[in-house]
C-alpha cells in the first residue's frame, strides 16, 4: 500500500495488523511485568528503610506511581524516544508514525497510552472493552485502533523486504568527492526518505518539491561530511550519498559472503544453490525502477 506524506510524497508501506501488533503487545506485557516487579522490589526497598514513616496511604500511593509508570509511562516514554517503537514494536520490526507518514510526537503517543489503559488494556472492564478495539482493527483498512483514531496515527512495518529497489545512479563528477564521505550518521529513516524523494521528485509541484529537498539536502548535510563542492544542485548531492552509501553496503555484504565461503563453503552452496560468486568489481549499475 501507499502512502502520501503532507509533502504530496508517496511511499510504499506495509500496515501492521492484528497478528503481529497482538505478538508486540504480549512482548510488551511482558516487559511491563518485568518492570512493575522491579518497580515494587525498589518501593519495598524504600519503605523499609522509611521505618516507622511509612504508612498505608504511603504504600497506596506507591502502587499508583508504579500503576502509571507501567501502564501509561512505559509506552508513551519509550515510543517518543525511539521515534514510535516499544520493545515489542521493536522485536517484531513495526513502528507508530502520524497519519502522514511523519514521526510521532509526545502527544501523540500520550494519547495512544491513555486510550490504551482505559478501553484496551487493561481496560476498565475488560475483557469487554477489548471488543470494540478489536473489532475496529479488523474493519479499519489501515489495522487502526482505538488509540490511532484518537492521536491520528498508524503501525506500519519497519522491516520490509523491498524497502529500497531503485537506487539512483552516481552523478559522475561527484564520484571522487563521493568516496570521501563520512556516512556514519546518515541512519536508514532519513536514507529512504532521500530514496522516496529522489524516485518521485517529478511527480512533486512546486514550490513543494523545492522545498522538501532543500529540507531533506540540509538535512543529510548535517549528518555527513564532507560538504559537496561548490555549485552542486541538490538533487545531485542527494544521489550522490543515496549511490555511495549503497555502494558500500554492497561492497560490505560481498565481502562477508567471502568469508563466509572461505570458512563454511558447504553453508555457501545450500543458501546460494551452488559456488558463491566473485565479489564485484567495477562500479555498480543501479537497478531500473519498477
Amino acid at each position: 500500500m501507499s502512502l502520501v506524506s503532507g509533502e504530496a510524497v508517496e511511499f510504499d508501506i506495509r500496515y501492521a495488523r492484528l497478528g503481529s501488533r497482538t505478538l508486540a503487545l504480549l512482548i510488551d506485557i511482558a516487559a511491563q511485568i518485568a518492570l512493575t516487579i522491579g518497580l515494587y522490589l525498589l518501593l519495598g526497598i524504600g519503605l523499609g528503610l522509611a521505618g516507622g514513616l511509612a504508612d498505608e496511604a504511603l504504600l497506596a500511593a506507591g502502587v499508583i506511581v508504579i500503576s502509571v509508570i507501567t501502564l501509561v509511562g512505559y509506552p508513551a516514554i519509550l515510543e517518543t524516544l525511539t521515534r514510535g517503537r516499544t520493545l515489542g514494536k521493536l522485536a517484531m520490526g513495526l513502528r507508530v508514525v502520524r497519519d502522514d507518514g511523519g514521526p510521532i510526537r509526545f502527544r501523540h503517543a500520550l494519547t495512544r497510552a491513555l486510550v490504551r489503559v482505559a478501553l484496551e488494556w487493561p481496560g476498565v472492564l475488560p475483557p469487554l472493552t477489548w471488543v470494540p478495539s478489536l473489532w475496529t482493527m479488523l474493519l479499519s483498512p489501515q489495522g487502526k485502533r482505538l488509540g490511532d483514531l484518537a492521536a491520528g496515527t498508524i503501525v506500519i512495518h519497519d522491516r520490509t523486504p523491498a524497502s529500497w529497489g531503485w537506487v539512483p545512479a552516481m552523478p559522475p563528477v561527484l564520484a571522487g568527492w563521493a568516496g570521501t564521505l563520512d556516512l556514519t550518521g546518515l541512519d536508514d529513516d532519513l536514507a529512504l526518505t532521500v530514496r522516496h524523494y529522489l524516485a518521485r521528485n517529478r511527480e512533486i509541484r512546486e514550490p513543494a518539491r523545492s522545498r522538501l529537498g532543500f529540507s531533506l539536502a540540509s538535512e543529510v548535510a548535517a549528518c555527513t561530511t564532507p560538504p559537496p563542492p561548490p555549485g552542486t544542485p541538490g538533487w545531485a548531492y542527494l544521489a550522490a550519498v543515496l549511490a555511495e552509501r549503497n555502494r558500500r553496503s554492497v561492497r560490505r555484504l560481498a565481502q562477508a559472503r567471502a568469508v563466509t565461503a572461505t570458512v563454511w563453503p558447504e553453508l555457501v552452496r545450500e543458501v546460494h544453490g551452488g559456488p558463491p560468486a566473485a565479489p564485484p568489481t567495477g562500479r555498480l549499475r543501479p537497478a531500473v525502477p519498477a
